[in-house]
């Protein structure tokens, strides 16, 4: 009896797997990974306010319309937050510690699309998480030694998390049918919840626990998640011991290219370096890179400077906005994929949007509101531009992607240098803060023309390095037959019915 038990429960076991799609695992797996990425990446963002000694500033009553609140005096029986920070670091030494991270990412973009060809994406993605995550339990160690460990650490994060994009994108060739590719980059949508927990979360932690634990927190939840990846994520359907062979003939079927043959096709560099659809990817992402890193690297600055929020303000507002993030794809999906539209609503309205905040003046509730929407229409980009990356090269999606990282995320950095420079050590003044806006609107408004003119989704033809592909079947198939396992396509790219 015993082992009849044990066998039926092995059929139940086999039953449940064979129901559950291998790409929907993936998209958990995609999903989850950019929101523990970037957990890891912006954690120091928040917690280098409390690991840093607090020094008093003198401010005079607010007689102007400079900034939006009036320092409270202390007197004997209050005192200002301890936060239980240590560290006598300079300005200019905090922003190498938060700039060190993006300097060896841009790096990283090129190594990422050449490893991801020779070695798949299982191990890149896989090892850059690991990496990353070590990195972040030293961090509390390395910042009591010297900041130039930090430094370093942070460099080696950065340089691990650019492996990412590029090891990612190349999956998307191998694994999912052209009709629902722009779903499934939703799950790149991660890296925006993953920047939404990150400020509360630390906000928690560093209230109740210290500065340190939120370093804990974050590697040891980087280390778990890569468990879970190396058990179940697989570089291509051929290679996926649990698959269905349904679902398998079905991918199969839906791809234009497989996982052998862009193992083995040389990248045709000179041809990406002088496409201008991929310039255009670049160059309007570059905007769009811009606009973002000014909300979340400068922007803490400006709502502890201008709005004088603290630490746990700061989390309960992150809170609330978090609850409130459920306007993602699914609300800016639009159904034809019109990929300019996204783009434009990804970071015209926002620039536009950040060009507001300077004139909200001290609305602060206002000022929170555009905030939201802006950080929240920035997510559009990944059924926009980005998605374009695997529509024009979807046999060379991994290089692609590095070449256009290595344009665009120069913002990552130079968006917070130029904004810290243009304050000049007037982060307390909203006058200062204009200038940051108008420079950021005029970044993300004019990047998008280029892709507006360039931008395509076509297929470009270096993406065959061996000539066009001929399989007229298949094409059929995609734009009208109906398939074996009970998929049908209709001619504008969209699923009538889906079984699997």
């Amino acid at each position: 009896m015993p082992q009849q038990k044990s066998h039926m429960e092995g059929q139940s076991y086999v039953w449940c797997t064979g129901q559950v799609p291998a790409r929907l695992v993936l998209y958990l797996l995609s999903w989850s990974g950019f929101l523990v990425s970037f957990m890891m990446r912006n954690d120091i963002n928040l917690t280098i306010v409390a690991m840093v000694e607090q020094t008093e500033h003198k401010y005079t009553t607010n007689t102007s319309n400079e900034y939006c609140y009036v320092k409270e005096e202390y007197n004997n029986n209050t005192a200002p937050v301890d936060y239980g920070g240590t560290l006598q670091w300079s300005g200019r030494v905090q922003s190498y510690v938060l700039a060190s991270f993006y300097w060896a990412y841009i790096v990283s973009q090129i190594v990422g699309g050449l490893a991801t060809q020779k070695l798949g994406t299982k191990r890149v993605f896989g090892y850059s998480q690991l990496a990353t995550a070590l990195c972040s339990l030293c961090i509390p160690w390395a910042s009591e030694t010297h900041f130039g460990l930090v430094i370093g650490l942070r460099f080696i994060q950065g340089f691990a998390s650019g492996l990412t994009w590029p090891a990612m994108y190349a999956l998307v060739g191998h694994w999912i049918p052209v009709p629902e590719r722009s779903r499934f980059m939703s799950s790149f949508q991660g890296f925006s919840i993953g920047i939404g927990i990150t400020y509360p979360l630390c906000g928690f932690l560093i209230a109740h626990l210290g500065w340190r634990s939120v370093f804990y927190t974050t590697g040891s939840i980087g280390i778990l998640w890569c468990l879970v990846w190396y058990l179940l994520a697989f570089d291509s359907p051929e290679t996926h011991p649990r698959i269905s062979l349904r679902e398998q003939q079905y991918i199969k079927e839906n791809t234009v290219n497989t996982y052998a043959n862009s193992r083995t096709q040389s990248v045709p560099w000179k041809a990406i370096l002088t496409s201008m659809p991929a310039w255009s990817i670049g160059i309007t992402t570059f905007g769009r890179i811009w606009v973002h890193y000014t909300f979340i690297i400068p922007g803490p600055t400006y709502m502890k400077s201008i709005l004088g929020f603290s630490i746990e303000k700061l989390r309960r507002i992150s809170i609330v906005l978090l609850r409130r993030r459920q306007v993602g794809y699914e609300e800016l999906h639009v159904p034809d994929q019109r990929p300019k539209l996204m783009t434009a609503l990804s970071q015209v309205v926002p620039g536009i949007l950040v060009l507001l905040i300077s004139y909200l003046g001290c609305d602060i509730g206002l000022v929170l509101v555009v905030w939201f929407v802006a950080v929240t229409l920035i997510t559009a980009s990944y059924v926009g531009a980005m998605a374009n990356v695997v529509d024009i090269a979807p046999n060379f999606a991994g290089p692609v992607l590095a070449f256009a990282q290595t344009i665009h995320m120069s913002a990552s950095f130079l968006s917070p240098l130029a904004a810290f420079h243009m304050l000049d050590e007037q982060e307390h003044l909203m006058s200062s803060w204009r200038m940051v806006f108008y420079v950021t609107a005029f970044v993300g408004i004019t990047t998008y023309v280029v892709y507006q003119i360039w931008g395509t989704g076509d297929i470009q033809p270096w993406n065959y390095t061996n000539g066009p592909v001929s399989t007229p079947e298949q094409e059929e198939l995609m734009v009208g037959k109906q398939s074996s396992n009970g998929v049908k396509l209709v001619k504008n790219g969209t699923k009538e019915d889906n079984v699997v």
